[in-house]
């Protein structure tokens, strides 16, 4: 089969590689219809994480269930399903309490399994799935999806979820005014969460006019392109001279990070799931002395699958529309330049 590589900084490579064989009971194999780049990806795609020696990238696919192993019990061939960002048994007690992300057999893409065998990408033609019962979703009533619904399904792996993390976090809700820093996909679910989740006020910070579009579509009420105290006080000044009720931070930087706790009113809530890129600390003393609550981190997208899922087939929301452009996977290395020169908002690569 074919599947993205990456062998060091900016060294993205689409290779021969073995077809993957069911090694466990518990394993399913994939055959992927679509899969993409993370903003995640990034960070050893630029360096800032080193690659010691090539191995398989690629956490967010979706596919056809093609084989199962003897110990799997919800899963049938010819299933289509959605791979959550994180690999999951859904039996240890982190699973069951929802934190699936904590697994305590959870397999890595592109790294190793439990018993320290390699575990495929989700960039490539076909995945073995460790742990599959717990990890996999099953799309009822779907077998071959057109683009916009392979786009809808395929953000609820990763973007959809951890937006919708985010905004949990930072307490949304109905009459909620609401924060979001970052315009990647991270962010724009983030409004598209807030807004689903019924907040009424939704301020999305972009200079970037077709990610701001998308936000307006995902429901932002008004677009900042200010940063530091000037995007604090324009939005204080978009609300009547109060700051947001609710913040979300997507990005991960010292920089965001300082921007979303600027705009957090005195006893409001901050949602944060930017993968931390250095920097992003935080200042225990404005926490203190504006009793703001912090909540998020790394998303359980497994646990918020079925709810989400249920919006995307109802037609209700369409997160898919932040995949702006759509590539084969043998291009994979030009999907990484897009999105690090920021020409994409978010690539989707088909096999």
């Amino acid at each position: 089969m074919r599947a993205t590589m990456i062998h060091a900084a900016h060294d993205i490579r689409v290779e021969d590689r073995p077809d993957p064989i069911l090694r466990h009971p518990t394993d399913a194999i994939v055959t992927v219809a679509a899969a993409c780049v993370c903003g995640s990806d990034l960070w050893p795609y630029r360096g800032f994480r080193e690659t010691t020696e090539p191995h398989p990238i690629g956490h967010e696919f979706v596919g056809t269930v093609t084989e199962v192993g003897s110990a799997v019990a919800t899963l049938s061939v010819g299933d289509f399903v959605i791979a959550p960002w994180a690999n999951s048994c859904g039996q240890c007690s982190d699973c069951r309490n929802g934190v699936q992300v904590a697994c305590a057999h959870r397999a890595i893409w592109g790294g190793q399994d439990e018993q320290g065998l390699e575990v495929d990408g989700g960039q490539g033609e076909a995945v073995r799935v460790p742990n599959a019962d717990g990890t996999l979703v099953v799309v009822p009533g779907v077998a071959e999806p057109d683009e916009a619904l392979l786009k809808s399904l395929l953000s609820l792996s990763d973007v959809m979820g951890t937006g919708h993390h985010a905004a949990l976090g930072a307490q949304v809700g109905p009459g909620r005014s609401v924060v979001v820093v970052g315009d990647g996909a991270v962010g724009l679910s983030g409004v598209l969460a807030a807004s689903r989740l019924g907040a009424t006020r939704i301020i999305a910070m972009s200079r970037h006019a077709d990610r701001a579009e998308v936000a307006r579509a995902f429901g932002a009420t008004d677009i900042v392109a200010e940063r530091g105290k000037e995007a604090a006080a324009k939005v204080s000044e978009l609300l009547g001279g109060v700051l947001a009720d609710s913040v979300l931070e997507c990005v991960g930087t010292a920089e965001s990070m300082d921007q979303a706790l600027r705009c957090t009113r005195a006893g409001g809530a901050l949602g944060f799931v930017g993968v931390p890129a250095g920097g992003a600390e935080l200042p225990i003393g404005v926490l203190f002395s504006k009793n703001i609550t912090v909540a998020g981190g790394a998303a359980s997208t497994r646990n918020y699958i079925p709810e989400l899922l249920k919006d995307v087939m109802a037609g209700t929301i369409n997160p898919g529309l932040v995949f702006d452009t759509v590539m084969p996977l043998e291009e994979a290395a030009e999907a990484y330049g897009a999105m690090d020169e920021r020409r994409s908002i978010k690539v989707m690569l088909t096999p």
